[in-house]
Formats: C-alpha cells, sequence, structure tokens
C-alpha cells in the first residue's frame, strides 16, 4: 500500500515538473536568441547615447529601457559593470539591471500565459519592477559617491565589430546556446524543487507559513531566492504557488527573485564593492516588500 502510495506521488511529481520544463523552455530558448542577437549586435555605447544626463530622468529612462533590451538576470550583472567601465551613472545602471529581466516583452508575454491569460498579473509585475528600480536607483544617486566596481573586477568583452556577417550570426549561435544551458539548469532545478514541493508538502504546512499577508510576502521572497528561476520562466514556476499564497505574496515571488537570487548575488559580490552590494540587496529587499504590502 506504502510503495502504491509512493509510486503515484513519483508520477505525480514527474507530471507537474514536466509540464513546468514543457511550458518553460520555448521562452527560454526566445530570450537566449535575444540576447545573444544584442551581445553581438548592440554596441553599449548605444545605451549610452540614448540616457539622458539629468539623474531623474536617467533613472526613469533606465528602468524602461528593458522594454527594448531584452535579456535575463542570469547574465545582467556583466552587463551593468560593463556600461559602468564605459561612462554610464552607476544609478542608472543599477535601474536598468533591476528591471531589465522583469519588464521586457518575452517576459511579460511568459507571466500572460502562465497565468491564464493576465493582464493584472502582468501589470502589477510591470508596476512593482519599475517602481522598485527607480526608487532604488534615485536612492543610489544621492549615496554613491564613488565607483562601486571592485578595482580588480574582470569584465569580459566580446568585440563583435570586427567579424564579417557569417562570423556574426555563428556568434549569435554559439551566445544563444552558451546561455540556454546557462539558465536552463537553473530553471530544471527551480521545477524539480517547485514540483516536489508541491506533491511532498502538506499545503497546511504552506498555508500556515503564509498565514498573514505580511508572513506570506516573506515567505514566497525566501523561496524566489532560493529557486532561483531564471525570469524568462519563473512565471510558471509562480503559477504553481498560487494555490497556497495570495497574488500579492506571488507578485513579490516573481519581483524579488529577479533582482536578488542566489546566481546573481554572487556575480554582484564578485563584480561590486561589497559594502555596495550590501545596500543594494538591502534596498531591493525593502522596497519589494514594501510594495508587495501596498499592492
Amino acid at each position: 500500500m506504502t510503495g502504491g502510495i509512493c509510486m503515484d506521488r513519483l508520477l505525480q511529481l514527474n507530471t507537474i515538473f514536466i509540464s513546468i520544463i514543457i511550458e518553460a523552455f520555448p521562452f527560454i530558448v526566445v530570450g537566449a536568441f535575444i540576447s545573444a542577437l544584442i551581445e553581438v549586435f548592440v554596441s553599449e555605447n548605444t545605451l549610452l547615447k540614448i540616457l539622458p544626463k539629468n539623474r531623474y530622468l536617467s533613472v526613469v529612462a533606465a528602468s524602461f529601457m528593458g522594454v527594448l533590451f531584452p535579456g535575463c538576470e542570469c547574465g545582467i550583472v556583466p552587463i551593468v559593470s560593463r556600461l559602468i567601465k564605459k561612462g554610464l551613472a552607476p544609478h542608472a545602471a543599477i535601474s536598468f539591471m533591476l528591471s531589465g529581466p522583469i519588464i521586457n516583452p518575452i517576459v511579460l508575454f511568459a507571466t500572460f500565459i502562465a497565468f491564464g491569460d493576465s493582464w493584472t498579473m502582468v501589470g502589477y509585475r510591470a508596476g512593482l519592477a519599475i517602481g522598485v528600480s527607480i526608487l532604488v536607483g534615485l536612492v543610489l544617486s544621492f549615496v554613491i559617491k564613488d565607483n562601486p566596481l571592485k578595482e580588480n573586477s574582470e569584465i569580459h568583452v566580446h568585440d563583435h565589430s570586427h567579424q564579417n556577417t557569417r562570423q556574426k550570426l555563428m556568434s549569435v549561435l554559439n551566445h544563444t546556446i552558451d546561455e540556454f544551458f546557462s539558465m536552463g539548469k537553473y530553471v530544471v532545478l527551480g521545477a524539480l524543487i517547485a514540483s516536489t514541493m508541491q506533491v511532498y508538502v502538506p499545503t497546511r504546512i504552506l498555508t500556515t507559513l503564509g498565514g498573514t499577508h505580511v508572513t506570506a510576502i516573506l515567505v514566497m521572497m525566501a523561496l524566489a531566492f532560493i529557486l532561483s528561476v531564471c525570469s524568462e520562466a519563473d512565471a510558471f514556476v509562480a503559477a504553481s504557488f498560487r494555490n497556497f499564497f495570495p497574488q500579492t505574496s506571488v507578485v513579490s515571488f516573481l519581483v524579488f527573485g529577479n533582482m536578488v537570487d542566489i546566481k546573481n548575488l554572487l556575480m554582484m559580490f564578485g563584480s561590486f564593492k561589497a559594502k555596495f552590494a550590501v545596500l543594494l540587496v538591502s534596498l531591493i529587499t525593502s522596497f519589494v516588500f514594501i510594495g508587495s504590502l501596498l499592492l
């Protein structure tokens, strides 16, 4: 009897896991391809030219720049580090880093599909992400006094300007494959953890942890950090938790996880000075939490 129950649960876990993967991977492929196109064909100098010099306007413009430059948080920290080294104001670069992986069209469309054609979830996710990125950028614009990058931080810049069209297309293919596998392993891990929780963690435990509005948001932010699912696919993982947690806490999952998770936290501390990285994470956590409470 016990063996039969265990087998049923394993089959259920397998079904949920595969369904999340099947839904998510097309968006991973598209996201990786577009990111590769930007890497090869769009120079960082293009971003420097289109942003205004005024601190307020630059933060707002950078926060909305993700609509034009789709990308994933898996690779956004090295890009932002390069932008800062090329002269972009750190507060504007950070605003782009926070909002870019969330408000780009691929991620928003994935959110729309994952939540059953819900424009409400798309609006909440994009709105909170833009709000947090603007607030964090403005605070940093008054706080940052020197270069936040580590002096010995190594940023590998790939110059494709010398390549002919065929070489550039091959570079796009190579970057797409690299980013796909880089992102894919985190998606698989996140899907496995999410499906395991659905099958083996009793619903009453999750509802108890998220019994109040405050604790539900905190639990989902913690889950977002631990699962570390890429932005192109995290909506499908988040949708699997909507039966356990209220909508606002699911929104906090969708925003916080793309700004601070295990993989990009390590990249932040590898690229930025420790004091700045701690300040940045603290600001993000505070504004996401407060913003989620106000939704």
